[in-house]
């Protein structure tokens, strides 16, 4: 399994984005104590009754994932997640396409369909046309990375025999498609090279707007229904399976660690390939000494 570390995001409207960290320094440390992989979350108008709530303010994952790539050498940059209605999907392809030029082909993109409706309404963007628009995205997304003219009509645009530069340098940009519910699967089996289930309850999934997942086998056993169904539909290539760990205490990672060790290898014989962490701090140091003691404990990778 490789990992991923969510940059950590502040709760309300109180604090600082930063707070955990400056960001090309804590991607560098990332890097430094094996992790693959950084992510970060979107939300750029959160409802202040959501906020109230116990959500979060997010940097622009397309900006700030830039510095982190610039920061590092290897460590890929994950949007996790990018809400794919909320923009023309010419700009979501253009934003993927830059970062995946600049960072010499280290970009994963990360997609929901969105769930706050006070957020599409600040947007502009109709709350119950984000499943159509989604799937008008994940057509546009490859045409656009292809360098060659194409013509596509959306519900809100017209693209008439255009042509995008530059080229990521990946073919394709790797796409994660995050949520449960079957259309999710679907759009993973027809489009995407990962999947990233929600896994945090069935609290967390009504909020979001999809169903609860369950227990590791029964996603498991949904990881392996989409990659026969991808399979029999003629597409080639491993598809991805992303598990946000949650554990009990694994913000002190050299704490219970033959515990977590154990979770860990049911994930990995579940068929898990990413596993998402994170350490919810508003403060540097101590989000620096959680990649050094998890990199030590579980990574074994990290520079001596």
């Amino acid at each position: 399994m490789r990992f991923i570390f969510h940059y950590p995001e502040i709760s309300g409207s109180d604090g600082h984005l930063l707070d955990a960290g400056p960001l090309p320094e804590v991607a560098e440390a990332a890097e430094r104590h094996g992790f693959d992989a950084i992510s970060l979350s979107e939300h750029p108008a959160p409802g202040a009754r959501w906020l109230g709530a116990g959500g979060h303010q997010t940097l622009d994952p397309f900006v700030a994932l830039a510095f982190a790539a610039a920061a590092t050498e290897r460590l890929r940059v994950l949007t996790y997640l990018s809400v794919a209605p909320y923009r023309n999907p010419m700009l979501l392809a253009k934003a993927a396409a830059t970062l995946d030029t600049l960072s010499g082909g280290r970009v994963t993109l990360g997609l929901g369909a969105g769930y706050q409706k006070s957020e599409f309404h600040a947007l502009g963007v109709d709350f119950d046309e984000r499943n159509a628009l989604f799937d008008e995205a994940l057509e546009v997304l490859p045409r656009h990375w292809s360098g060659e003219p194409f013509s596509y009509a959306g519900r809100h645009f017209s693209a008439r025999d255009v042509v995008a530069l530059p080229r990521p340098v990946q073919r394709p940009i790797p796409i994660w498609i995050g949520g449960n519910s079957a259309r999710s699967r679907r759009r993973v089996t027809e489009h995407a090279q990962g999947w990233i289930p929600m896994t945090g309850g069935a609290e967390l999934s009504t909020t979001a707007r999809t169903p609860a997942l369950g227990t590791v086998a029964e996603m498991a056993r949904a990881m392996k229904r989409i990659r026969a169904d991808a399979l029999a539909a003629g597409r080639q290539g491993h598809i991805d399976l992303v598990y946000s760990y949650q554990g009990e205490g694994i913000s002190q990672p050299e704490r219970d660690a033959d515990r977590h060790r154990a979770a860990l290898t049911e994930l990995s014989e579940a068929g898990v390939d990413w596993v998402v962490v994170s350490h919810r701090t508003g403060d540097s140091r101590s989000t620096l000494d959680f990649l050094a003691a998890f990199g030590e404990t579980y990574l074994h990778r990290a520079a001596r």
